[in-house]
This record gives structure tokens, C-alpha cells and sequence, in this order.
């Protein structure tokens, strides 16, 4: 057996995140007490930089190094790319939140850009020791940032419940994963597709296909996987919530179509039942739910899971253009998610977290401009005509009318018409109902900027949304 020499040139995004996520938890060691400008913006410039050298090193580039488990192509380049503009767009929300609950440190930052390297690495796996390794490290840093504020008990409560259900899921991926090694006696994703391909083990890469596919559901927080998902939104801290509603559902679809596309493709026929089951399941449980939510962080957890079932019907067309479809609806999503929970940070101040869907009375009256950005974000997340919502429903829609499954299009259509209720009712609060005192704004105007920004990159996705469609399909074609 030969020793082959690693090309470190292709894993420069994560050497770099890496070594940059070891020199900020020593500057922030020295820098306490300074409000941790310094971490932060360390932090802030390792994300840009880490999506520049993922464009530059890996796009229109199919290679793999260490010995087969990382592989650089188009697609973990545009992956690796939106987890780091979002996680760039989270934090920037983050910091003046944390800042007036004395609560804010390097150790945010730096729990997150961790977090980001874990992503990273499941965008470019190619094995499967590569995928858990990833996803581990992910969940580790999850962990850490629902509990970050210890003396919120409703935090520390839906940490547990967290990691209890988190522990469970990873254990059953895991042993679906060591099903598949036994099938097909590789640890490498293009040899278990092979094996899949020549209808070897058949029985046993069924069993372990079942349980990769609910570790993986677990992962989106799709039904009946969802439990988590509601108590996390509502009891971790908003800008946590920011973090864990848009990168990680990026990451989500690099597990799925690492695992169970470029892995296990060839049993599409086996998955595709169970992920029809899910995808319904997902879009009734979450609109129906959101219905009755007085609590506008837990409403948008529902509506997360609402929008997963959407997401998973890229996934069961089961071609190039249901796959683009479901990227391109990860990507748009996790810009609307941290829109709206951005109007969530603007409208909280000390002493007063705005999480009540009536908090959003009047924002109209306090603010016309803001008042315009949630109108954009609720109307997109709708999916009404001409927005970016629209086009990312209308998009997988396609891909399975495409592959003759016009029931579950409407079915989708049906729920999406549901879950029309209770976004549009935030836009009446905003416009139509009144507060009763006359509280200002008390956000800085960074978080302002970027809150607008954010309206507009939604705005301007909505009426020119081909770029970023033909990138999705890029990526997916290789």
C-alpha cells in the first residue's frame, strides 16, 4: 500500500477556517472585556475569505484527495459559499442582540465558525467517516449555542431535549451507516454506489437506507423528526435561532445528497416512497400547526418544517432538476429565515424579547421602511407570484409534475395555500393593527443596514432570480 500525498490546496477553505477559528479563540483570550470587537471581526473576515477561496480553489474543479473521503467539485463550492454569506449575515445580526444582554463574547463567534468548519467538511465528503465527522461537529457546536445563555431555563431546557433527540438520530444514522459498510464493504461513497448500482446486499443496503434517511430527516427537522424544532426556535436565544434555521439546512442537503444521491442514487425507487411519506407529513404538521402559534419564533419553526416538505420534493423527483430545485430552495430560504427573525432582533431591546406575533403591531407606524421588508419577507415565504419564494416553490413543483406526480403538487399547492393564513396575518399586524404605547427603535444602525440589505438581496432575487437558479444547476450537473 502507497502513501499518497494529500493536495492541501483543495481543502484550503477548511485549513483556513480552521486556522483562523485557533487564532481567535487566542486573541479573544486577550481581548476580553472589549466587547470582543476583535473576535468578531476576525470572525467576519474569515467567512468572506472562506467563500473566496472556495470559489477560487474548487469551482469547475471534480477532484478528490485523502485517500477518496474529501472530493472539491461545483457543488460543495456553492454549498461551502452560501453557509458562509448566511453565517456572515447571522452574526451580523447577532452582535448588537447579544451585546444588550451582556451576553456577548468571542465564544459565540467562535462556536459558530466551528460550526461552519463541520459544515464545510459534509459539503465536501466523500466517504462515509467524512459525512459523521462533519456532522458532529456541527451538532457539538449546536449544542453549546442553544444552551449559551445558562441562566435562560427555557434555553437550557431545549438544549437537553436537543440533545437527547440529536444523540438518538445520530445513532440511528450511524447505523445505517455501518449496514451500508457491511453491504458494500467500503466506507467510500462512488464504491457504495457502485455496489447500489449492481443490486448487491440488496436487503441489507435496504435496512441501512431506512435508518440513514431518518438520521437525515432529523437533520431538516422533517415530520416525525420534528419535535425539536419548535422548542429550540422558541427557547434558544434569536440569534442562535438565526444560526440553526439557515446554515445547518445547507449542510442538511449536503448529507442528504451526498448519502442518499451520490451514494445510494441507485435505490432512488426504495426512498423515494419514504420521502413522499416525510414531505407530506412535514408540510401538514407544519402549516396546520403554525396556524395557532401566538409565538412568532415558534411559528416559524413550523413553518420551517412546512417548508422542508417542500424542500423534499426536489428530492423525490429524483433528477438533475429536482436536486438543482431543492439547492436553490435551501439557499433563498435561509435568506428569508434570517430576514424574518432579523425584524424579530430589530424589535427586541433589554428587558423585552419580541417573540409574540403581536409584538409585530405597528411597525408600520414606528418604521415604514421595515414595515416594507417584512412585507417582502412574509410575501415570500408565501410564495407569492414575483417574489423568490414564488420561484423556489414554483421550481420543485416542476420537477415533480415533470416525473408524473401531479397529486403531490397539488397536495403542496393545497398546504402552501394554508400556510398563506398565518404569514399574512404578521403582514395585518404590521399594517393595520396599532400599539398601544409608542416605543422606538432601539437597534443600531449596523443591524439596520443589514436588516435592509437582506430585504433587498430578497427583493432583488425576486425579479432576478436566474443567476443564482443556473448556478444550483451547475452545481448539480458537476
Amino acid at each position: 500500500m502507497t502513501f499518497e500525498m494529500p493536495d492541501f490546496l483543495l481543502a484550503l477553505p477548511e485549513i483556513w477556517v480552521l486556522s483562523m477559528a485557533c487564532l481567535v479563540l487566542v486573541v479573544d483570550l486577550f481581548a476580553r472585556g472589549r466587547e470582543s470587537a476583535l473576535a468578531f471581526h476576525l470572525v467576519q473576515f474569515t467567512l468572506l475569505a472562506a467563500a473566496w477561496l472556495s470559489i477560487e480553489t474548487q469551482w469547475g474543479v471534480t477532484a478528490t484527495t485523502f485517500s477518496g473521503t474529501y472530493v472539491a467539485d461545483k457543488f460543495a463550492c456553492l454549498l461551502k459559499v452560501a453557509i458562509c454569506l448566511l453565517t456572515f449575515l447571522v452574526f451580523a445580526y447577532s452582535r448588537d442582540y447579544l451585546r444588550k444582554r451582556d451576553l456577548l463574547s468571542g465564544d459565540f463567534f467562535l462556536l459558530g465558525l466551528l460550526g461552519v468548519l463541520g459544515m464545510m467538511i459534509m459539503a465536501s465528503a466523500h466517504s462515509l467517516l467524512t459525512v459523521y465527522l462533519g456532522l458532529e461537529l456541527v451538532e457539538l457546536c449546536l449544542f453549546a449555542m442553544v444552551a449559551y445563555d445558562r441562566e435562560n431555563r427555557v434555553g437550557s431546557e431545549a438544549a437537553m431535549k436537543y440533545f437527547v433527540l440529536a444523540a438518538l438520530s445520530s445513532g440511528m444514522l450511524l447505523y445505517g451507516m455501518s449496514m451500508v459498510y457491511g453491504a458494500a464493504q467500503s466506507l467510500d461513497l462512488a464504491q457504495i454506489a457502485a455496489i447500489a448500482a449492481n443490486g448487491e446486499s440488496g436487503l441489507l443496503l435496504a435496512f441501512g437506507l431506512t435508518f440513514i434517511l431518518v438520521g437525515v430527516a432529523f437533520k431538516f427537522g422533517a415530520v416525525p423528526f420534528h419535535m425539536w424544532i419548535p422548542d429550540v426556535y422558541q427557547g434558544a436565544l434569536t440569534p442562535v435561532t438565526v444560526y440553526v434555521g439557515t446554515a445547518p439546512k445547507i449542510a442538511a442537503v449536503a448529507l442528504f445528497v451526498r448519502l442518499l444521491v451520490d451514494g445510494l442514487g441507485a435505490l432512488h425507487d426504495q426512498w423515494q416512497v419514504m420521502a413522499t411519506i416525510i414531505a407530506v407529513g412535514s408540510l401538514a404538521v407544519g402549516n396546520l400547526f403554525a396556524l395557532v402559534q401566538t409565538n412568532i419564533k415558534r411559528m416559524l419553526g413550523y413553518s420551517t418544517i412546512a417548508h422542508v416538505g417542500f424542500l423534499f420534493l426536489g428530492f423525490i423527483a429524483g433528477t438533475e432538476e429536482g436536486y438543482s430545485a431543492a439547492l436553490f430552495y435551501a439557499i433563498t430560504y435561509g435568506l428569508m429565515a434570517a430576514g424574518a427573525f432579523g425584524v424579530v432582533i430589530l424589535l427586541s431591546r433589554r428587558g423585552f424579547e419580541a417573540d409574540l406575533i403581536e409584538d409585530m403591531k405597528g411597525l408600520n407606524d414606528r418604521h415604514s421602511g421595515f414595515a416594507v421588508v417584512m412585507l417582502i419577507l412574509m410575501f415570500s415565504l408565501t410564495g407569492v407570484p414575483g417574489t423568490v419564494g414564488f420561484y423556489a416553490k414554483w421550481l420543485v413543483l416542476k420537477a415533480v409534475i415533470d416525473v408524473n406526480m401531479v397529486w403531490l403538487a397539488v397536495v403542496a399547492v393545497i398546504f402552501a395555500v394554508i400556510g398563506a393564513f398565518y404569514y399574512l396575518r404578521v403582514v395585518r399586524m404590521v399594517y393595520f393593527d396599532r400599539r398601544s404605547d409608542g416605543e422606538p427603535l432601539e437597534a443600531s444602525t449596523g443591524l439596520r443596514i443589514v436588516l435592509a440589505g437582506n430585504g433587498l438581496a430578497v427583493l432583488v432575487l425576486g425579479i432576478f432570480p436566474d443567476s443564482l437558479i443556473m448556478a444550483c444547476k451547475v452545481a448539480l450537473a458537476g
